[in-house]
């Protein structure tokens, strides 16, 4: 393959997107609506198609322009989107639509694709757009893929967990690195074991391109962190990168509720440990970051940015209130 559309492409895991095909050879183009800046306005490497992906004249006009070996569907957020794209670009070596580990819809340890039950999704969550019906309108997209695979289109899904790392404008992890660059104590809440399986960034771009590259039509694939950290750890891998001395002080929901807080209040914080078994994509090839090194490179982009996560701040007033009573636990 030697050519790519990616529908996205400027902001997250899009922008990670281009970077990586670039970096292996690939023509690259992007289509979406320019609604936010282009990183890649000035690099003559890239081709940009402006159009809104939910009107298919405009992704047809997508396809004719780029002439791509490879689709990757990076804003497909409702199933209606991914059954027009598997039908626009039907003919392409691969198209790889981006879920999400939130389509599984059973809590078990790991999900695992083709095992794990997928979300169910109802007439009225499929043309949803609120965060209570990502899941299922990301699970109906796996089964418009799995579907259009069935008609011989070469579509495959991939289902990243949390992604974090530079140019993240959720801000979800850059709360955490912000108290650690910050305080010397820092709340935690529960016992500091909760696991919530991150991906990083880079990696879930790599993902994509393997994927396109070596996967099977019709199957779906997992990507996430090979190691994975609990939340406690993650503050004391963050302390590390930002060569500081932290205290993690954990919180159980009575301790916080003293303070007006409750672990819900906290980003990143899941009472269920949510992990994805990435075997089946490491069998194609595909390797993770470690994540210290990823973690450095999120501390640098916080760094350079304003991005400091404070929409996420449960209030550092309360948790010194909190602490207060810890203190005399």
């Amino acid at each position: 393959m030697n050519s790519a559309l990616v529908v996205g492409g400027t902001r997250f895991i899009g922008r990670h997107l281009v970077d990586d095909l670039l970096d292996n050879g690939y023509d690259v183009t992007i289509f979406n609506r320019g609604n936010h800046e282009n990183p890649f306005a000035d690099d003559g490497r890239v081709d940009h198609v402006e159009g809104d992906r939910t009107n298919d004249s405009a992704l047809e006009l997508a396809r004719e322009k780029a002439a791509p070996d490879a689709v990757f569907d990076c804003v497909a957020y409702q199933p209606k989107d991914v059954r027009a794209a598997t039908e626009i670009f039907a003919d392409v070596d691969a198209y790889v639509y981006i879920s999400s580990g939130a389509a599984y819809g059973t809590e078990e340890i790991p999900k695992r694709e083709g095992e794990t039950e997928l979300c169910s999704c109802t007439p009225e969550q499929a043309v949803d757009d609120s965060a209570s019906s990502y899941g299922p309108r990301k699970a109906e997209g796996d089964r418009a893929v799995f579907e259009a695979a069935d008609r011989g289109v070469n579509a495959m899904s991939l289902r990243p967990c949390i992604v974090y790392g530079p140019h993240d404008y959720t801000e979800r992890l850059n709360f955490w690195i912000d108290r650690v660059a910050n305080h010397d104590r820092v709340v935690v809440p529960g016992d500091g074991t909760n696991v919530w399986h991150r991906a990083y960034v880079e990696d879930v771009a790599s993902a994509l391109r393997v994927v396109a590259e070596a996967g099977t039509p019709g199957e779906a694939y997992n990507v996430g962190d090979r190691r994975l950290v609990t939340l406690g750890e993650m503050v004391e891998v963050i302390a590390d990168v930002l060569d500081t001395d932290v205290e993690v002080v954990t919180a159980s929901e009575r301790e916080l509720s003293t303070a007006d807080l409750s672990t819900d209040d906290y980003v990143l914080y899941r009472d269920y440990p949510h992990v994805l078994d990435t075997n089946k994509l490491a069998a194609l090839g595909w390797e993770s970051t470690p994540v210290e090194e990823a973690m450095a490179r999120t501390v640098a982009d916080y760094r350079e940015s304003d991005r400091d996560g404070s929409d996420h701040d449960p209030g550092r007033e309360k948790e010194e209130r909190a602490l207060g009573v810890l203190d005399t636990i």
